[in-house]
């Protein structure tokens, strides 16, 4: 049997009895019979206040979309944002809490801004002298696995925020650790480990209930595909939102799905196939149009390299679009380089570096990266 970190709190009950907590989470934060984070350590403790991170506290918005300050109505808690015009917390909230408390289901990839709130509730506990707890919960999509490459250091931004792999193969807790360590933070970092958890183990492998991070995140396949056809939202074709397959479904209007399924195939990628669709997305990217595309059908997730099919599905599709700009920012997104934030390099968009190239580079530094991170493994 698998417990969250959330199921083991009252081996801490030393370290927070009488003191003032700030949590932050989202609907993802519950223990193993899908009660809130938020009333079980309500009722356990003084909760004072709730941060909310993209998504909401109660997953209520979509991505983008900025989350204002307000009050909880079923606890009468204040909720204060960070994912809105500030991603940090307020040195004015000083005096309102004594531990801060991360607890949020994360996917296991670099691009999801989930862990860049955790490391910068890290930074920011580690500048006010704040002792900061995660309450650990699994890797999704094995935490063995890492696939891609090192983000470029001046590319570090909110969906890219540490120098790792796109899918890294830790937990919350591992990750803080080692961004504790490799920063040299000197936060007061206390990791709430899980009993049970392996690390070779999908979530849906566990005896857990699976509940969507986001969103746009519906399941553990689409989990899997998100660490490559994330990359798609840098470019002018829809990744699938608005879809019931969100990152699952890649296209547009001008795509001729019948071939790119037909060169994907040849290609023999392990654990998918494509095949030929249309989907009419009901919002963002071609909102209201047909689009032509693939659907990747994952066969098993186990032997997918989500990277590598991302990669060449931008290969492909780059070479079908002809008549307008391949990248460009989404409709949420100001920075006309986003397609490298997400990727970690400049040299793809501007034409330096083959996407051959750059797949080599990506099992070269996933390697590296396997071996340096197994310093912070928790579980076997």
């Amino acid at each position: 049997m698998i417990s969250y970190g959330i199921d083991n709190i009252e081996q801490y009950d030393a370290w927070l009895q009488g003191k003032k907590i700030a949590l932050i989470t989202n609907p993802t934060g519950i223990n193993r019979e899908l009660k809130s984070t938020i009333d079980v350590l309500n009722e356990r403790y003084e909760v004072t206040l709730l941060f909310s991170p993209e998504h909401g506290v109660r997953g209520d918005k979509q991505a983008g979309e900025h989350v204002r300050t307000y009050v909880d109505e079923k606890t009468g808690i204040e909720v204060f944002s960070l994912y809105g015009k500030t991603r940090i917390i307020p040195e004015t909230l000083n005096d309102r809490y004594d531990v801060l408390i991360y607890d949020i289901q994360d996917t296991g990839s670099r691009f999801y801004t989930y862990i860049s709130t955790l490391l910068n509730c890290l930074k920011s506990c580690a500048l006010n002298q704040k002792p900061f707890m995660v309450l650990d919960r699994p890797n999704p999509i094995g935490g063995h696995i890492v696939e891609g490459n090192y983000i470029t250091p001046e590319l570090l931004s909110f969906v890219g925020c540490f120098e790792m792999p796109q899918r890294y193969g830790l937990t919350p807790g591992e990750f803080a650790m080692m961004a504790n360590d490799k920063l040299k933070l000197g936060c007061n970092l206390q990791v709430v480990k899980m009993s049970g958890y392996e690390r070779q183990l999908f979530f849906d492998e566990m005896d857990l209930i699976f509940v969507n991070p986001s969103p746009n995140i519906p399941s553990v396949v689409t989990e899997v595909l998100y660490n490559g056809t994330c990359l798609f939202e840098g470019t002018c074709l829809s990744e699938g939102r608005g879809t019931t397959k969100p990152f699952e479904v890649i296209g547009a209007p001008w795509i001729r799905g019948e071939e790119l399924a037909g060169r994907m195939n040849k290609l023999q990628l392990p654990g998918v196939v494509f095949r030929p669709t249309y989907f009419t997305p009901t919002f963002s990217k071609h909102q209201g149009m047909m689009c032509e595309g693939v659907q990747i059908h994952v066969t098993d997730a186990k032997l997918v390299q989500a990277v590598e099919v991302g990669v060449h599905l931008l290969e492909e599709t780059k070479k079908m679009t002809t008549d307008r700009d391949f990248f460009i920012s989404p409709p949420f997104e100001s920075d006309e380089a986003f397609f490298d934030k997400l990727c970690g390099t400049k040299e793809i968009r501007l034409g330096k570096l083959s996407f051959s190239d750059y797949l080599v580079k990506c099992k070269e530094d996933a390697k590296v990266f396997e071996k340096e991170k197994v310093n912070y493994h928790l579980y076997i």
